[in-house]
């Protein structure tokens, strides 16, 4: 029978600061638990039922005698705390360096040379917001057709253009020769082609986002693609890897598309890596400080788990978890260095575990290594084992145990 290991990011949930967050300014971030609080309390029942309660102290989500699913929380090894870091992370991928920002700026012999390739001037050049940027260059951008560069705390180089101004393809055209540009001490983790429509004081970002990754060292994902398994990747996968490992990919427009998909996924007889990431709560609500938006995106996910662990086949492992977080309640617009949550249930596996707190995000990668049955010599520890070792009398919990 087919083994499986699907893992779904809910990007940016973090779940609390952790012992280095002082060194980014992130004391006191909790994106769950502040969330919870600015909203008076969560509603996450089948999530709770899993352990999410047990993890950390949320207004709403108590802790449950037996959960049905292992729990616990992770932190990150890698310095940083951008996407690209957490996800190669969690594939096995562990930086000793983190990738180069750029809080002033990029050097301006660097956008000369930019400038140079692309044929005409930027404008920008700026630390900010994305929904901000196009508010405040939006006009100048539409007048003199230049694109608009920025960045932000992340390692990033980000484009954004009016798409009845650059159309998309020239934008995606122009974040290729950023991409070979960007090498060796400017290496950024990712260039982000960032569309919008709209006029003047009404300006929209659309679903045409694409990102341009770094290509990463080896991962998990090239250990099960050369395996003969299959890595399908749902939502923004394929780009943060820049490919490589990528077996099948499908690009999503919000959350909920991405839930279809995962569903889909599920129908089909595969054995290897289901990976999503679920943007909306980062995208839409973290970066925006919306924490109303990003509590109504938890309870939806939460609504549509039990259609996902009704396709889980009996040797299916599902991880719950996330990539860094992005607290919507602090004065600031960035991701927020914190643990990040840790939930896994299998139909076979003994429930009610607690995981502690693992020393990296890696130990996904070494659980999923053992869990399909590959050799694994990346970074972290599996908790596997520990999975399948009975630790108190009980049936195994089912799916229908979140109805």
């Amino acid at each position: 029978m087919s083994k499986r290991a699907i893992v779904i990011i809910l990007d940016s949930v973090g779940v609390g600061e952790c012992s280095d967050s002082c060194l980014y300014g992130d004391e006191g971030c909790n994106t769950l638990a502040n969330t919870a609080r600015a909203v008076g309390g969560l509603h996450l029942p089948h999530m709770q039922k899993l352990g999410l309660g047990n993890i950390l102290d949320v207004m709403g989500v108590t802790p449950v005698v037996e959960p049905l699913g292992a729990y616990g929380k992770m932190q990150e090894k890698s310095p940083g705390k951008d996407t690209t870091t957490g996800h190669w992370e969690l594939m096995g991928l562990e930086l000793k360096q983190p990738f180069p920002t750029y809080p002033e700026g990029f050097p301006p012999e660097l956008i000369a040379q930019f400038e140079q390739q692309i044929g005409c001037k930027t404008i920008g050049n700026v630390t900010a917001s994305g929904t901000e940027i196009i508010k405040e260059l939006g006009p100048e951008h539409i007048r003199t057709g230049c694109p608009i560069v920025y960045t932000s705390a992340d390692s990033v180089f980000q484009i954004a253009a009016h798409e009845e101004i650059i159309p998309l393809e020239t934008l995606y055209h122009y974040c290729r020769i950023a991409r070979k540009l960007l090498q060796e001490e400017h290496a950024v983790g990712r260039v982000i082609a960032r569309p919008f429509i709209g006029e003047a004081g009404n300006f929209v970002r659309t679903a045409n986002r694409h990102d341009f990754s770094r290509e990463p060292d080896i991962t998990l994902l090239d250990k099960i693609k050369e395996s003969g398994q299959a890595v399908i990747g749902i939502g923004k996968i394929e780009d943060i890897f820049a490919g490589r490992g990528v077996t099948e990919s499908h690009p999503t427009v919000n959350n909920q598309d991405g839930i279809d998909k995962i569903l889909r996924a599920l129908q089909k007889d595969f054995s290897g890596l289901l990976f999503t990431n679920l943007v909306d709560f980062d995208q839409l609500y973290g970066h925006r400080n919306d924490p109303h938006g990003y509590a109504r995106a938890l309870e939806e996910f939460d609504q549509r788990l039990p259609e996902i662990m009704e396709l889980l086949g009996p040797q299916d492992l599902l991880i719950i978890t996330a990539d860094h977080g992005c607290d919507p309640t602090t004065a600031g617009t960035d991701h927020t260095r914190e643990y990040v949550p840790l939930l896994v249930y299998g139909r076979e596996l003994q429930p009610g575990i607690d995981l502690g707190c693992r020393e990296t995000f890696a130990d996904v990668a070494a659980t999923i290594a053992d869990h399909l049955g590959l050799p694994y010599d990346l970074a972290g520890e599996s908790f596997y084992s520990g999975l399948l070792t009975i630790r108190r009398p009980g049936r195994k919990a089912t799916p229908g145990d979140l109805l």
